[in-house]
């Protein structure tokens, strides 16, 4: 069974970073696609962004050129850099990690956007 422990979440002000942190634990694991949605109070669920085994990525076009999704195996971690945040990134964000057809999801990080 594979854990998903997300970290980096908070509050910061429009036009300012964060970077969430999903780090993989558990049963042996090879993803074929991490990556991360979010969920606004009222709003659809959102596929924010995802990057696949052969480090292909992409992101949703409201945070396309403003957020960069990343891996580094060594330490089992998918991350997302989010650069010139806006009050609409306010959301609750939670990833995800894709192993043949089974699903795990993190506990979810609140990010909130505002001044």
């Amino acid at each position: 069974q594979v854990q998903l422990v997300e970290s980096g979440g908070g509050l910061v002000q429009p036009g300012g970073s964060l970077r969430l942190s999903c780090a993989a634990s558990g049963s042996t694991f090879s993803f074929n696609q991490q990556g991360w949605y979010r969920q606004a109070p009222g709003k659809q669920r959102e596929l924010v962004a995802f990057i696949t085994s052969s480090d292909s990525t992409y992101y949703a076009d409201s945070v396309k050129g403003r957020f960069t999704v990343s891996r580094e195996n060594t330490k089992n971690t998918v991350y997302l850099q989010m650069n010139s945040l806006k009050p609409e990134d306010t959301a609750a964000y939670s990833c995800y990690a894709v192993s043949g057809t089974y699903v795990s999801w993190g506990q979810g990080t609140q990010v909130t956007v505002s001044s």
